[in-house]
């Protein structure tokens, strides 16, 4: 199967919009293959049902936390102590509902790592067939991957939490900056694992994703968002594995292009 890479020919917009298609197109996998999908749904609960009670708690506490965290407006006048810890929780709950999709994805990952690697395979049998593949990196590449993940998420959410508290503005702007650095961090993540059974590094993989920076946000964005809806993240999680396996394959260029990589049969 011939891939032919035009990543900047339909312009920023079009790019970005390609890749929230490569992971709606993913939810088309319920068709193919059901069972594997539905036990796909099994990790993803469990891990949703876990970070929901704990922000839930988190939920019980901001508003102290926010007052903990504002000594320095005991003494102002009114409304600026209410207006700062409104700011306050707000950015420190928005980044641990961020910083949460990326634990989701973390933990999941690692959990049902035999599920979703069926379902990788899967979509690079039925779609690449005769594509040469890498055996996996094992348990500890799979902690190690999940490690990485949640510390650049931890960064991703800190940078979200100091622009959130920018007074009347910083909620809004501290969502969007989240959302993107988290989009771009779950693009990265969940395509690792389809270029990396093909002998490319992290280093060239996120080189490749720079290249195809528009859809690999399309994608990574509209993964995040749907995380974010109640019950999203459970459902869009095997859908996502599917369509980060065809975005893997539109950024990655032909193999004799790639330093090291094994050579595709024909």
């Amino acid at each position: 199967m011939t891939h032919v890479e035009h990543p900047r020919r339909d312009g920023v917009v079009s790019e970005f919009f390609a890749g929230v298609r490569t992971l709606l197109g993913g939810f088309g996998w319920w068709r193919v293959r059901p069972g594997l999908m539905l036990l796909g749904l099994v990790p993803a609960a469990v891990v949703s049902l876990v970070l929901a009670a704990a922000l839930v708690t988190l939920g019980f506490w901001i508003a102290p936390l926010a007052e903990t965290l504002t000594p320095f407006a005991n003494g102002w006048d009114a409304p600026w102590p209410f207006v700062v810890r409104i700011a306050a929780g707000t950015a420190v709950f928005g980044a641990a509902l961020l910083l949460s999709a990326t634990l989701f994805t973390a933990l999941t990952l690692l959990i049902g790592e035999p599920f979703y690697d069926r379902i990788w395979r899967g979509v690079e049998a039925a779609e690449a067939p005769g594509e040469p593949l890498d055996t996996d990196g094992g348990f500890w590449a799979g902690i190690a991957d999940a490690a990485s993940l949640i510390l650049r998420g931890i960064l991703a959410a800190i940078i979200a939490f100091a622009v959130g508290l920018i007074p009347f503005v910083g909620g809004a702007l501290g969502a969007i900056t989240g959302i993107l650095l988290s989009g771009w961090i779950l693009a990265d993540e969940l395509s690792g694992r389809a270029l990396t059974a093909r002998g490319i590094d992290h280093r060239a993989r996120r080189r490749m994703l720079r290249a195809h920076r528009a859809r690999a946000f399309g994608f990574g964005v509209a993964t995040q968002l749907c995380f974010l809806i109640p019950l999203g993240a459970v459902l869009t999680m095997p859908a996502a594995v599917v369509g980060a396996t065809r975005l893997a394959r539109d950024v990655r260029p032909p193999a004799s292009a790639i330093p090291g990589a094994p050579p595709s049969s024909s």
